[in-house]
Parts: structure tokens; sequence; C-alpha cells
């Protein structure tokens, strides 16, 4: 893999800028005139991975929250500003909460190798390997068992999202966006749709209040 200076970075944003203006003129006073998206991506702040090449979309398509594992942290200010923003103002259609194989973050909550900061943010992912042991320790290697601790964390997360008020408040006003899980194998550069059912987190009025 090829790797850029500081310098090139710069030219390569002027390149770019000159052959999207050859072929769009309007494009950036287009693209300044404000923000349209529809889709929420919850990613993995992972440096291989960056949604729009994968997708083959245009700034001003992706409204993008990325950390270590793509976690939906119910503590997480900062995601939760972001999920307020995307449903409330920006009104996206969709949220996509997208891990991959190969996470360093599921390594770390999975072999036990992080120390500081690190090892308290993956620590629900060593939740969820505790909670899936048998099943997790019962693959035959550790790439498969990897690969199974990143989907059970993406379905883990898309769970998460259910759990927000302001999801809740967007289900009760009948206006929620869809929520999809994804996993990125980056050896293949293909996305899976995990279909994750969201059928049981959706919400139900409770018999109590129907008197």
């Amino acid at each position: 893999m090829k790797y850029h200076s500081i310098n090139e970075l710069l030219k390569n944003n002027q390149t770019w800028v000159a052959e999207k203006l050859a072929l769009e003129p309007d494009y950036f006073e287009e693209l300044s005139t404000g923000q349209t998206p529809h889709f929420l991506y919850i990613g993995c702040s992972d440096s291989r991975l960056p949604l729009t090449n994968f997708t083959r979309t245009e700034p001003g398509e992706l409204f993008v929250h990325r950390n270590i594992a793509n976690q939906v942290s119910l503590t997480d200010i900062n995601f939760l500003a972001v999920l307020e923003y995307a449903i409330l103002h920006l009104q996206v259609k969709h949220i996509i909460v997208c891990g991959h194989y190969d996470c360093g973050g599921i390594k770390a909550a999975l072999e036990w190798r992080t120390i500081g900061i690190i090892d308290n943010w993956v620590n629900p992912i060593r939740e969820l390997y505790l909670q899936h042991k048998a099943e997790i320790d019962a693959l035959p290697s550790r790439i498969e068992r990897l690969n199974r601790l990143a989907e059970i964390n993406v379905v883990a997360q898309v769970k998460n999202l259910y759990q927000t008020s302001i999801m809740r408040q967007a289900l009760y006003e009948g206006n929620a966006p869809m929520v999809h899980g994804w996993l990125l194998d980056i050896r293949t550069g293909l996305i899976k749709d995990l279909n994750v059912s969201t059928v049981q987190w959706q919400l139900y009025q409770c018999p109590l209040l129907l008197c």
C-alpha cells in the first residue's frame, strides 16, 4: 500500500477539485447549499473503511459517526447528538450500523490485550463474548471466532439503537428510520447484510396504559 505525505494530500485535493469542476462546474456551489443525506452511517474508526469508496457514494449522501468497533453507546453524548441531529433535523431514512471483519476492537475484547481507556471502551463487547461464549468457543479457528463476535456485536448495536430515547420517540411518532446491520469484509471489499430483524425491538403500547 502506498502512503502519501501531508503535501501530497493537499496536492491530491487540488487535483480532485479540478477534476470535479471539469465535469460539473456547479458541483461545489450546489454542495455548499446544505445537506439532505438519506443515510446515517455508524461505523468503525478503522482507517481501511471509508464507506464512500466501498459504496461509490458522493459527499452529502452519508451522515457519519465512527468510533472504535462501531459502538452504539447509550452514554456517549457525541453519538447521541449525532443520532438526534440525523433523525430530528436531517430526517434520514436509513441508519446503517456497519462492523467489519478483522476489527482491532473485536480482537482487543476477545483476547483481553488492552489497557486504559480502550479497555473500558471495548468492555461491552467482552460482555457480549461472555454471553455467547459457548457458541463462539465452539468454532474451530481464531478467525471464525473473531468474525462471529463481530457479527454479534453489530446485532447488539442495532438493538442498542432502539434503547435510545431519540429512537423511541421517533418510533412513537411513526417516523423512525429503517435500521440495517452490515459487515464489511476487508479481504474481499464486499458488504454483507446481516438481515437483522428489528421487529422485537419496535415500540409497543403498554397494556397497562390502555385501560
